[in-house]
């Protein structure tokens, strides 16, 4: 369909207007596609009121896009501190699947396809995070592609630009899911919320679901096996191509298998790394002067790159604040309680993964799940970096909870995990 269209542009051309193809020729002929040439602002796919004919730009019958990611503990396999893509599937917008639908392109040797096509820091990245949890990605890859792949009506062979190389619609998937990936930071939105990975520590599937909904803005599904999370789904509509087009996140039709209470969040082997968030937010300004109008667009890219993992070092003296929405609203007195006035000192000692606190007051516990200082109790905690954070923990949990928000002289009980109505990390700052 889109060849034809090239070639109607070159018929159609003279010699004093020569055509200008939207694919270059290196795209054409050495690189995979990465320009499809639709729209990316029409109807999204499982929005429509009528039967669309052309399918290279709308994504049919497979318009209910899953992007899912594995988290795998037995055994591990990715970073410590990141989940890992298990692929993107075009399911039916009732729910259903078509299957391996094109078996003369299931391509094999993956690996030297992306590189001949310019897609090596695709290949880079499928390396660390598309992990297959036998040790053989490659495999696992063609298997994502063959399954899934194939089935999408915006990556048939037909609507690609005369003179793609083969595997071209392969590449582009890859370099999509990839893509799509990068903008789904599970691990960091959970941390967010004070939820990180711990052999002991249960959750509700509401708490989860709040946190993942606070990143992604709509309802995800959470996968368990047994009571252990193992996977997650995020589910969109599409404009346009898979290649290029426009995803459009939306709440996740069903739910996933967890169960509502007691679920772990397990923690993996291996080590973190550096992961890097990207947030692009685009306005339109419109000045009107006389019987003119003007339009200005402008768009911001803001990156922010974490590690989430054991420090490195833990302070001998701190004051610990409490951090909500990424602000600091007060921190702890001596007693252990919350409050918005001058903060205690606390003196720290042990390790990352086995820390001793105390006050002026006495040495600190838990003691009924409340947090305090000065009242015999001597608890063990431990210590994870966020960011640019280093954040207490109890139990492998980072989220601590009160009943409301502290102001002037009134202060809160401390309260472990995040049932009470104001949820909160507890940051240390050396002193």
């Amino acid at each position: 369909m889109l060849a034809a269209t090239v070639l109607a542009g070159l018929i159609g051309s003279s010699l004093a207007t020569p055509f200008v193809s939207p694919w270059n020729s290196e795209e054409l002929f050495n690189r995979a596609v990465t320009s499809s040439g639709c729209s990316s602002t029409g109807t999204a796919s499982c929005t429509n009121s009528s039967s669309v004919s052309d399918l290279c730009c709308f994504q049919a019958p497979g318009g209910l896009l899953l992007q899912t990611q594995f988290w795998d503990t037995s055994p591990s396999t990715g970073p410590s501190n990141s989940w890992t893509i298990h692929g993107l599937w075009p399911d039916h917008c009732d729910g259903t699947f078509d299957s391996t639908c094109d078996a003369s392109r299931a391509y094999t040797g993956l690996s030297s396809l992306l590189s001949a096509q310019g897609a090596s820091d695709t290949l880079d990245f499928m390396n660390t995070y598309w992990k297959d949890i036998n040790g053989d990605d490659e495999s696992f890859w063609e298997h994502e592609w063959s399954k899934h792949g194939t089935c999408m009506s915006t990556l048939d062979v037909k609507c690609l630009p005369s003179g793609s190389p083969k595997g071209a619609e392969a590449v582009a998937f890859f370099n999509t899911v990839v893509r799509l990936f990068k903008q789904l930071p599970t691990y960091q939105w959970l941390a967010d919320a004070g939820i990180t990975p711990s052999s002991s520590t249960t959750h509700t599937l509401a708490s989860l679901i709040a946190a993942l909904k606070a990143g992604y803005g709509f309802t995800p599904a959470l996968d368990c096996d047994g009571s252990n999370v193992s996977q997650i789904s995020y589910y969109y509509n599409l404009k346009g191509s898979v290649i290029d087009g426009t995803f459009v996140p939306i709440n996740a039709p069903e739910a996933g298998s967890c169960p509502s209470s007691g679920i772990k969040y397990l923690t993996k082997t291996g080590s973190p790394v550096s992961t890097t968030t990207t947030k692009t937010s685009t306005s339109t300004t419109t000045k009107t002067t006389g019987t003119s109008t003007t339009k200005t667009t402008s768009t911001t890219t803001t990156k922010t790159t974490t590690t989430t993992g054991a420090p490195t070092a833990i302070p001998t003296k701190a004051t610990i604040h409490a951090i909500q929405s990424g602000s600091q609203v007060g921190g702890l007195l001596s007693l252990g309680t919350w409050s918005t006035q001058t903060l205690a000192s606390y003196t720290l000692s042990g390790s990352a993964s086995s820390l001793k606190l105390s006050s002026s007051k006495g040495t600190c516990g838990v003691s009924g799940g409340v947090f305090g200082c000065g009242n015999g109790d001597s608890s063990t905690f431990s210590a994870v970096t966020s960011g640019s954070l280093l954040l207490l923990a109890y139990e492998g949990e980072t989220s601590f909870s009160s009943d409301d928000v502290p102001s002037g002289s009134t202060v809160y009980a401390v309260n472990t995990g995040g049932d009470s109505d104001q949820v909160y990390t507890l940051s240390v700052v050396s002193a």
